[in-house]
């Protein structure tokens, strides 16, 4: 599932409201439903780049097309997403 611009624009809409990495966590889980979405800590990122950076967290595109999951920052080729929660904003 590729994400496109409108996609882009709710997952936008949807983190940059939320107050809470809970809440935006059920705010994705509710608008993609099908979308892969794992949540994780900032640490657990490693050397990886956000695709978007907020307040309380930060968004990373997963592509899983091949046996391996990657980290992309290409929309066209993200079949998911992780929302990693910045240290004390949890």
């Amino acid at each position: 599932m590729a994400l496109t611009p409108a996609d882009i624009a709710g997952i936008e809409a949807a983190l940059s409201g939320a107050c809470a990495v809970a809440e935006a966590y059920a705010a994705l889980r509710t608008r993609f439903p099908k979308l892969s979405l794992t949540r994780a800590d900032e640490s657990d990122m490693g050397m990886e780049t956000p695709f978007r950076q907020y307040a309380l967290f930060d968004l990373y595109l997963v592509d899983g097309g091949n046996h391996c999951w990657t980290v992309t920052g290409s929309p066209e080729r993200a079949t998911g997403l992780i929302l990693a929660a910045r240290q004390g904003k949890v």
